[in-house]
C-alpha cells in the first residue's frame, strides 16, 4: 500500500492494519531466524510500510 491509501482509512482501521503488520514482520523475522525464509525482500517491504503507515498516523495525530 502507498500513504494514499493508508490516509484514506479511518483510525480504526489503521490500527486494525498497524497490528496485522507488525505480527507479519514478527513471523517473518522468525522464518528468518530459523531459515525457513525464502524471499527476504517480505521483510524489507514490510518494515517500510508499517513506517510509511506510522508517518501517517503521526500526521493525523499532531494535524
Amino acid at each position: 500500500m502507498n500513504a494514499k491509501d493508508y490516509r484514506a482509512m479511518d483510525e480504526q482501521a489503521r490500527r486494525k492494519e498497524m497490528t496485522d503488520m507488525l505480527r507479519e514482520q514478527f513471523n517473518l523475522r522468525m522464518q528468518k531466524a530459523t531459515g525457513q525464509l525464502s524471499n527476504t525482500a517480505n521483510l524489507t517491504k514490510v518494515r517500510r510500510n508499517i513506517a510509511r503507515l506510522r508517518t501517517v498516523m503521526n500526521e493525523k495525530a499532531s494535524g
